[in-house]
C-alpha cells in the first residue's frame, strides 16, 4: 500500500535531499516540527525536504484536511462566510495536530506544514501533545513571496488575498519558535539552517 500523497513518510528514501553533514547535531528522533508562514513562503518544499533529511519522518500537509471536504467546503477568502470558515479552519487544525501526535507516538518526527497565523498559532501548538515541539516560521519579504507566487504552478492568491495582506497578519503573530527571513535562501539552504540549530526552534 503506497503512502497518501498528502502525508508522506520519508524514511524509505535512499538519498535525502539534504544530506547529513559533518559536525551537524543529530536531529530530534521524534516529536513535532511545525513549519508555517503565508502562502508561497516555501512551506511545502521546506517541510518535504526537512522530512527527507530526518531518520524517520512524515510530512503532514494541513491543507489536505480542507480538500477532503467534497461538498460544503468554504474557500478561504475575505468575503467567505466567516463563522463557517472559522469552523472549518478549527477542524483542519485539530485534525492536523491529532495526526501529528499519532505519528510522533509511533516514533516518527511529524513535520506539520500549514498556514497558522495570529492567535491561531499559540492555540495550534498548545493542541500538540507530542514532545519535543519545534516551530519554524518562514517569513520572507512579501515582494519575494509575490515573485515566488508568479513562478509557481498553482495560484494561492486571489479572491481579495495578497501577499502584503497576509504578511501584515504574519507580523502580528506572537513571536514563538524560530523566525527565518528565507528570501535569499534556496529551500535546501533553509533546511540546513533549521537543522544546524534545531534547538533554537524548540518551544517546550
Amino acid at each position: 500500500m503506497t503512502d497518501p500523497p498528502s502525508i508522506r513518510t520519508a524514511s524509505d528514501r535512499p538519498t535525502p535531499a539534504v544530506a547529513a553533514q559533518p559536525g551537524r547535531p543529530e536531529p530530534a528522533p521524534a516529536g513535532v516540527i511545525v513549519v508555517t508562514g503565508i502562502m508561497a513562503a516555501g512551506k511545502s518544499t521546506v517541510a518535504q525536504l526537512l522530512a527527507e533529511a530526518l531518520p524517520r519522518a512524515v510530512h503532514v500537509r494541513g491543507d489536505v484536511f480542507r480538500r477532503m471536504i467534497v461538498r460544503g467546503q468554504v474557500t478561504p477568502s475575505p468575503d467567505a462566510p466567516q463563522h463557517e470558515l472559522r469552523e472549518q479552519w478549527e477542524l483542519r487544525y485539530r485534525l492536523a495536530a491529532r495526526t501529528a501526535d499519532e505519528y510522533a507516538a509511533a516514533g516518527f518526527t511529524a513535520v506539520v506544514q500549514d498556514i497558522v497565523l495570529g492567535a491561531d498559532l499559540p492555540r495550534f501548538v498548545d493542541r500538540l501533545r507530542a514532545r519535543p515541539r519545534h516551530l519554524v516560521v518562514l517569513a520572507p519579504d512579501p515582494a519575494v513571496v509575490a515573485r515566488r507566487e508568479r513562478g509557481r504552478g498553482k495560484t494561492g492568491y486571489g479572491d481579495g488575498w495578497t501577499p502584503e495582506l497576509l504578511d501584515r497578519e504574519l507580523r502580528a503573530t506572537p513571536r514563538l519558535g524560530r523566525w527565518l527571513d528565507t528570501g535569499g535562501q534556496t529551500p535546501a539552504e533553509t533546511v540546513r539552517t533549521i537543522l544546524t540549530d534545531l534547538p533554537a526552534a524548540r518551544i517546550d
